[in-house]
């Protein structure tokens, strides 16, 4: 299993430094992807415009969407914004999407809350026949890979029916194998007989203010969200044990990559991160 690691470009105050100095010592380190969260209203920087940022600081590391709210967007836009990225960064994105779940966030773009996922199904499609007629380009060699996010059965039957594959959040009640043996069944029911590919997110925060870090983070970015926020609090991993404990789950599930995402942004994370991971001989590989 890879490990990739997410910018800190959901964490408010960041600053265009933070993000730069994450890109490139992501890439010196070993990891395999440079992930990034979606949110409207928020204060977080653009992911779409934060990964082209990454892009020129980097040369061979993934780039991926790990998701962005897709249905809040236009499709033309998204397909002309995504191939551009995806080609001049040399064929490094990959497009993670998710239906969202924060109305104040369809309520600024001017996009139906209530029909959602129903956009993002159009979206997906859109966004694979734009790629392929050239009208609006570049036209990509190689288009990105889609994937899905989501715990619920729709997000399943969607990864299957349209994408190449899933991406697994934080917060779930359920264990990540029984998600996957839901995502492998809505595959089988499509009748896809490739192997999808499988991401899974955590967030981290090491060191001994990593509790605090952890409930400020993530108590501003999940609040009002109740028991699922407390549950993505409660996952967040804290120690070195815990990492290693925690991707030896993943990929004894069969999680192919598992991207972590910090609670601050601070350099020193990262490199508490790394030590961390190297420690446990898990970090190494390179983006393929």
């Amino acid at each position: 299993m890879r490990i990739g690691v997410g910018l800190p470009a959901m964490v408010p105050g960041a600053s265009g430094a933070d993000v730069l100095g994450w890109a490139a010592a992501a890439e010196a380190s070993g990891f395999s992807t440079l992930g990034v969260l979606d949110r409207i209203v928020y204060p977080n920087h653009e992911p779409l415009t934060t990964l082209a940022v990454a892009a020129g600081a980097t040369r061979r590391i993934r780039l991926s969407t790990t998701v962005l709210l897709g249905a809040t967007r236009s499709p033309a836009v998204l397909a002309k914004q995504a191939a551009t990225l995806h080609e001049l960064s040399g064929g490094r994105l990959e497009l993670g999407l998710a239906a969202g779940g924060r109305r104040d966030d369809f309520d600024v773009t001017g996009t139906a809350f209530t029909r959602r996922g129903r956009n993002l199904d159009e979206l997906v499609t859109t966004l694979r026949r734009t790629w392929r007629a050239g009208e609006i380009g570049p036209t990509p060699a190689a288009p990105p890979p889609v994937l899905i996010g989501g715990h619920s059965d729709a997000a399943m039957r969607r990864a299957a029916g349209l994408a190449d594959g899933w991406i697994s959040g934080s917060g779930s009640a359920e264990p990540y194998a029984d998600r996957l043996t839901r995502l492998r069944r809505a595959w089988a029911e499509a009748g896809r007989t490739d192997e999808p590919r499988l991401v899974a997110l955590a967030y981290f925060a090491l060191g001994p203010d990593g509790s605090t870090l952890a409930r400020d983070y993530l108590g501003g970015c999940y609040r009002g969200m109740g028991r699922y926020a407390e549950r993505v609090i409660g996952e967040t991993l804290l120690t070195p044990d815990a990492l290693a404990r925690t991707a030896a789950e993943y990929a004894g599930a069969g999680c192919q990559e598992l991207v972590l995402f910090p609670c601050s942004a601070g350099l020193g994370q990262l490199d508490r991160l790394t030590d961390a991971l190297h420690g446990a001989g898990l970090l190494g590989a390179g983006p393929s």
